[in-house]
């Protein structure tokens, strides 16, 4: 299939430090090549692919001191997709939403995934209003906010089997991965550690936005000797800390989406004590993959009990559940439906090309199309 993939712009594909989304897109484009496909990745500048490049920025937004407005980067970047929309069987979004007035009156085969939270009032009454625009769920409770609307699927994230390397035994100590915020609890992840009297790691990035929240809740608590603060970490160094903790902890207080972390220390057999929140009850087995609490004593005793864990049988489960190769067959089998529910594209119009006359596409309104919406 001829497959265009639309990143954010925000962070480079993959990132280089933190990003979730970003990586997901990365790891999906690269197995969707492997596969055999034609694949068109519009992306920061600064991407590494082997998939067609097609840059919207100069780099990453973030990262670029220089950056200019990230709402106007987008649409840049839609402009250019738009100008190609006619060359690709599917065009699947990771941009939340700017592009669905494009998909109504363009027509394209658009397929849109969701990675964010989708309980926000303003959220639901945008989706109400585009509610035929297909659209692919990360977990089953991400849905759950939703107005009526068109599914497509729900494709949980997977990763390169060859991504991180099984750790058979760990080195002892506790791990908090991700982002600094307060939705993320970090201060729970520490109250763990110390009434475990176990090290807690933690490699997090903080936004500006967080930066409030981290100096004046999470700074003072760093000064305890059981915890050390890394900071945003890349690939190998994630691997690395993964690897070598007894226990992930995932002390979530809101509805996460999937928690693509949970997957990641699962890879290196590393076994994830999560609050039952969003995604967690579909992402980790209970007593199988990690344990999943509903309190902070339930944690520590989860702690004492991580030894009950087989690390082998966590990696078995990754492999099985949370592959790429899993998640681009999923996404493929998505594709061939949209490719067949939706309308064709029209090539782009060059008036002065041939007369009008011989133009029919203007003399009617576009045909009614049947909507795809698969609820399974």
């Amino acid at each position: 299939m001829k497959i265009a993939q639309v990143a954010p712009l925000i962070e480079r594909v993959p990132p280089q430090l933190y990003g979730g989304t970003e990586r997901v897109v990365s790891y999906l484009t690269e197995e969707l090549v492997r596969q055999g496909h034609r694949v068109t990745l519009f992306a920061s500048g600064d991407s590494i692919t082997s998939a067609e490049l097609v840059p919207c920025a100069e780099r990453a937004l973030r990262l670029d001191p220089e950056a200019p407005s990230p709402l106007a980067e987008q649409v840049i970047m839609l402009d250019k997709l738009r100008r190609r929309a006619h060359e690709f069987d599917v065009i699947h979004f990771h941009i939340d939403y700017l592009h669905f007035p494009f998909c109504r009156h363009d027509r394209w085969r658009a397929l849109t995934t969701l990675h964010g939270r989708l309980d926000l009032p303003e959220v639901r009454r945008f989706y109400r209003e585009f509610s035929e625009q297909p659209l692919v769920s990360i977990s089953m409770n991400q849905r759950a906010p939703m107005p009526p609307v068109n599914w497509a699927g729900t494709v949980y994230h997977g990763l390169p089997l060859d991504l991180y390397s099984y750790r058979a035994s760990s080195d002892g100590y506790l791990v908090f991965m991700g982002r600094i915020s307060p939705e993320k609890r970090p201060d729970r992840a520490i109250e763990i550690a110390r009434r475990s009297g176990l090290k807690l790691r933690i490699a997090a990035k903080v936004d500006r936005v967080d930066e409030a929240y981290f100096n004046e809740r999470i700074r003072p608590l760093l000064s305890d000797p059981l915890v050390e603060f890394i900071g945003e970490v890349g690939e190998a160094e994630k691997g690395d800390l993964l690897g070598g903790a007894r226990v992930l902890l995932f002390p979530v207080d809101w509805p996460e989406p999937f928690g693509l972390v949970m997957i990641e220390a699962m890879a290196c057999g590393t076994p994830v004590i999560a609050w039952r929140c969003g995604s967690v009850p579909e992402v980790v087995d209970d007593g199988i993959t990690g344990w999943i609490v509903e309190s902070i004593d339930e944690a520590v005793a989860a702690v004492a009990r991580t030894d009950l864990i087989d690390r082998a049988r966590v990696r078995a489960v990754f492999e099985e559940r949370f592959s790429a190769t899993r998640m681009a067959s999923d996404y493929v089998a998505i594709y061939r439906r949209i490719a067949e529910a939706r309308a064709p594209v029209r090539r782009p119009l060059h008036i002065g090309a041939r007369p009008i006359a011989e133009r029919p596409a203007l003399q009617r309104p576009p045909e009614r199309h049947n909507l795809l919406c698969d609820h399974a």
